[in-house]
């Protein structure tokens, strides 16, 4: 019997957040080019996705690639934005089959224009499909969209729009880049590193997180399966006590 079968299905969480890393030491590891991995890496993020549909979940959000990744080597960098657009090109009928909508979030006019453009196109061809949202961060960081709604929130103060002493939670997350979307329950983290790395700090107050030692290229629906698992097993109490929980 594997993780799949031994999945409650009425406790699954709404929102699953993954962070994907592991990538070029995965490479490196077998004597090639950090691309490579990206490559590879393209065939996780397609099966976990499969699996993700299999389960019903609502939403799945992947960090595929943050501000600070534009510092990284030139060379790099140009090749994961061509790779971007391929698998973009390519999953588009994927995503049309599984009834799978495209999101993205962050700075995203950021991205080369070929690669923007081809992003916007997936978006909307996918924007009347009613199954998983799967949203990919990209040119994303958590500091950058909290400093985005607070501008925002204190434009609306600065013009008469909101009054300060009605900001709540609630107009904070109105102003995230994540609006509409429930916060994630679960985050998972591959390749062994124990850090969140400026991703969702906001939206992962009280999420289960998950750290495995697999690097992303690695990663199967059988491990996504197994973190499901693991949350399932875990005691939500959300500043309460057992005994009100249970």
């Amino acid at each position: 019997m594997g993780y799949r079968d031994k999945i409650n299905l009425l406790k699954l969480p709404r929102h699953i957040a993954i962070i994907m890393d592991g990538n070029g030491r995965w490479a490196k590891d077998k004597g090639k080019l950090r691309i490579f991995g990206h490559h590879n890496g393209v065939l996780s993020v397609r099966d976990v996705v499969e699996g993700a549909v299999d389960l019903n979940i609502e939403y799945l959000t992947l960090y595929t690639f943050s501000t600070e990744n534009w510092n990284r080597p030139k060379l790099e960098v140009t090749a994961i934005m061509e790779l971007m657009v391929s698998t973009i090109h390519k999953e588009i009928d994927n995503f049309m089959k599984k009834n799978v909508k495209l999101n993205a979030i962050g700075d995203l006019d950021k991205l080369p224009p070929k690669c923007h453009k081809e992003l916007n196109n997936a978006i909307e061809v996918t924007a009347n499909n009613t199954g998983m949202v799967l949203t990919l961060a990209l040119s994303y960081s958590s500091r950058l969209e909290i400093l985005h709604a607070v501008k925002i929130i204190a434009s609306k103060v600065n013009n008469g729009e909101l009054n300060v002493d009605d900001i709540n939670e609630d107009i904070f997350e109105e102003n995230l880049f994540t609006n509409g979307m429930p916060n994630p329950e679960l985050l998972i983290r591959t390749s062994g590193e124990f850090r969140i790395s400026n991703y969702l700090l906001w939206q992962i107050a009280y999420a289960e997180l998950y750290f495995t030692t697999k690097l992303w290229p690695d990663f199967r629906k059988e491990d996504f399966f197994e973190a499901i698992l693991d949350f399932q097993k875990r005691e939500r109490r959300f500043g309460m006590t057992s005994e009100q929980v249970n």
